[in-house]
């Protein structure tokens, strides 16, 4: 497999650049582009489900994507330390119904030496909001760059 850069061991400057990279790629909504950073034999939690493979995460995140709709992303850097990598991170979405909901999570990660990850493992929780308390603004894809993140939202 060719290399997906930045690879371990990661320091804070290619650990960030990892995180933005996930982020942007989980915000296009696309399968297809989210399960390449993935190894073909990748181990996941996801809260009760336990995708291996990228044949089935590509499945998960179809059907996640098909019923959390309007959905958008921010993940931060929490702690790395050699080929993983912590993050925390919260998401904003409504369901078929019009009912909001902003999801906290965080998920643990490890790579392998070529920079794909092998195992995922997140855990959700999921609370129900007002649209009027959404505070995820940007048009629909990539977070712009002067949005501000978990901590500067105080989220």
């Amino acid at each position: 497999m060719e290399a997906k850069p930045p690879v371990p061991p990661f320091d804070r400057e290619t650990a960030t650049q990892k995180v933005r990279m996930a982020e942007d790629a989980w915000n296009s909504r696309d399968p297809d582009r989210v399960v390449q950073v993935y190894t073909d034999n990748t181990i996941w939690r996801n809260r009760a489900e336990f995708p291996v493979g990228r044949t089935e995460v590509h499945a998960f995140l179809t059907q996640k994507w098909s019923r959390e709709l309007d959905y958008r992303l921010i993940k931060e850097l929490w702690a790395f330390d050699g080929n993983r990598i912590a993050v925390r991170f919260a998401y904003e979405w409504h369901d078929h119904s019009g009912l909001w909901f902003r999801s906290y999570g965080n998920e643990n990660w490890e790579f392998n030496d070529a920079g794909y990850m092998q195992r995922r493992f997140a855990s959700i929780n999921d609370l129900p909001i007002s649209e009027q308390d959404r505070a995820f603004h940007w048009p629909l894809g990539r977070r712009p760059d002067d949005h501000p993140g978990l901590s500067d939202l105080g989220l």
